[in-house]
């Protein structure tokens, strides 16, 4: 049986007169059991590696952009640097949640100044601390903005 991989869920956005609405309605909150946002100081700013072995994130970019990874563990005490790293970039423009296995380290990277993205976990926070592994930041470094 194959690993379970990050998938990304599509949304859309639905604009009239009155305005807009952003949705991503395949997304099933059944299995979430706390959500949090988090938002740094400045474009380019990265928070990772962050891995939970029992624990599945989703999230979504509420507001901007950021490029976000996830990279599933293959040794918790020391992974290969080599490993194949998933590499999404998200808008607040294009709606998705973006689905992160347990097994999986995640990060991300503020590609504006007011990114702000909301995770979802199925862990409640003390499942979650009894399940915390944190990689440096740059390990799997996959940061850089190429230009086209």
């Amino acid at each position: 049986m194959e690993a379970e991989q990050p998938r990304l869920i599509e949304g859309d956005l639905a604009v009239d007169d009155r305005g807009s609405v952003a949705f991503v309605n395949e997304f099933d909150f059944s299995k979430v059991k706390r959500s949090y946002l988090i938002t740094n100081h400045r474009a380019g700013f990265v928070r990772a590696w962050h891995a939970h072995r029992r624990e599945t994130k989703y999230l979504t970019v509420t507001r901007g952009a950021a490029i976000v990874g996830a990279v599933q563990i293959d040794n918790w005490q020391s992974p290969s640097a080599h490993l194949d790293v998933h590499r999404y970039v998200l808008s607040a423009e294009k709606p998705a949640v973006l689905y992160i296995p347990a097994g999986y380290a995640n990060g991300f990277m503020s590609l504006t100044d007011d990114a702000t993205l909301m995770f979802f976990s199925t862990s409640s926070i003390a499942e979650s601390r009894g399940d915390d592994v944190r990689y440096d930041a740059r390990y799997w470094d996959i940061w850089t903005v190429i230009e086209r």
